[in-house]
């Protein structure tokens, strides 16, 4: 029999085990008309993967993923930065040469879901002029 690695996470303020790599991940959009949704991705896909597969267009994700585009910037919750995978510094660089960034920005390729992450609050940037 094959053994799970198993982490414990909180639903909805409740503990549960969660299997690594098969679990998913609660994401509340915030898209540019204000008409906030949930939806669900499958943990280890990123957050623009995700956002993009349940039809918010406005996230163009030009690059793939690549992070070389900017198209995919995204607003964080403050309740979820402490939780968000360190920046690096290409990530850095690009958000330095947006127009909108701000202290909550991240560019939703660069942000693998994961159970750290469930219910985790992301508002679409506006787009460059």
């Amino acid at each position: 029999m094959r053994a799970f690695d198993v982490n414990e996470i909180k639903r909805d303020g409740v503990w549960c085990a969660a299997v690594k790599g098969v679990g998913v991940t609660r994401i509340k959009v915030k898209p540019r008309d204000g008409h906030e949704r949930t939806i669900e991705g499958k943990d280890g896909l990123s957050l623009m993967q995700v956002i993009r597969d349940n039809g918010f267009d406005e996230v163009l994700a030009l690059c793939g993923g690549c992070c070389s585009c900017g198209t995919c910037h995204v607003y964080v919750s403050e309740l979820f930065l402490a939780r968000m995978p360190e920046m690096h510094n290409e990530e850095r660089d690009l958000l330095d040469a947006l127009s909108h960034r701000s202290e909550l920005s991240r560019l939703s390729c660069q942000i693998p879901c994961t159970p750290m992450l469930d219910g985790v609050e992301l508002q679409i940037a506006p787009t460059e002029d």
